[in-house]
């Protein structure tokens, strides 16, 4: 198999060769010397930008069932301090959800801050045939600006004349927040 030779910018050269795995599945790397990625190639304020800086996460496992029009708690939150104003949370939550009739249409949303908050995204849960049962998920890049401590919170809420339950059967809903570096 042939290699990729890559050029300096000034000088040198350096070959790349694919990795070599063995009939027993063990990966052989290429053997070699020299130095990759040093502070003296890379941008540090260009590699810093991407990175999770912090990961939180909750869970909640008691079902909530709601009748309201307007939106009301899962009691699934989670709190983050973001390092840096400039730092992007990135929202994952997922929930059982338990529709109970058809023709009807069932919202979950999550909130920076209660319920009361900024509603940041909003799912809708819509039933045509019967019962539904389905697992939920919402995920959003949020900016919040801020070096203050933010709660997100996971609100659900129906049209006139339905049940929607989150947590399902008492099924585990969670909520990862991941800081992400500007």
């Amino acid at each position: 198999m042939s290699a990729i030779r890559l050029r300096g910018a000034t000088s040198g050269t350096t070959d790349v060769v694919a990795a070599a795995i063995a009939g027993d599945g063990v990966l052989a790397l290429p053997s070699g010397t020299g130095t990759l990625a040093t502070t003296a190639f890379v941008d540090a304020a260009v590699a810093a930008g991407g990175k999770v800086l912090q990961v939180v996460t909750a869970t909640h496992a008691t079902e909530v069932s709601t009748t309201s029009t307007s939106f009301v708690t899962s009691n699934l939150t989670a709190t983050i301090t973001p390092s840096s104003a400039t730092s992007k949370i990135l929202v994952l939550c997922t929930t059982n959800t338990d529709l109970s009739s058809s023709t009807a249409a069932g919202f979950i949303a999550i909130f920076r801050g209660t319920v009361a908050g900024t509603n940041i995204i909003e799912g809708t849960i819509y039933n045509s045939a019967g019962r539904l049962v389905a697992i939920q998920s919402l995920s959003i890049l949020d900016s919040p600006n801020t070096t203050s401590a933010q709660t997100y919170t996971l609100g659900q809420k129906v049209n006139s004349g339905v049940t929607l339950s989150t947590s399902y059967a008492n099924s585990l809903s969670t909520i990862i927040l991941m800081e992400v570096g500007a």
